[in-house]
């Protein structure tokens, strides 16, 4: 049985759709691990919630924690890359505010590879960098 303490540390997130733009928003709410980060994805796959004409992604994890270990970013672009049909050729604009979650996307760029991803602090800097052309 799931107490309250244990739901209150759930992570939750949610999605929005910009047609106008081709922009999928993913905003998540409370801490965000490498095991929660796959399954939303995995979960949004399997019930289609990625439109086939998404230009980016912009996750926005300011009201949530990045709890993702040094040791295990490695992951997020190798799951990136094993979904080709989602994120190749896509940029993925990563919104952090506290400085040591940082880190995290930082070390996340430098493996990108199919794909382009970039941390900012502000939703209009990441949308200019999502929609200017290449």
């Amino acid at each position: 049985m799931e107490t309250k303490d244990e739901k209150a540390k759930e992570t939750k997130f949610t999605y929005e759709f910009d047609e106008q733009t081709g922009i999928l928003f993913k905003y998540y709410f409370g801490p965000v691990s490498l095991k929660s980060l796959t399954s939303s994805w995995d979960d949004a796959i399997a019930k289609q919630l990625i439109p086939a004409n998404t230009k980016g992604f912009i996750l926005d994890y300011r009201k949530g924690s990045l709890q993702i270990g040094l040791n295990e970013f490695t992951a997020i672009p190798e799951y990136y890359k094993s979904h080709p049909e989602i994120f190749e050729n896509k940029k993925i604009a990563i919104i952090v505010d506290k400085p040591r979650e940082i880190v995290v996307p930082m070390l996340v760029r430098e493996q990108d590879s199919g794909y382009e991803s970039k941390p900012f602090a502000t939703v209009e800097a990441a949308k200019q960098w999502i929609l200017e052309s290449r």
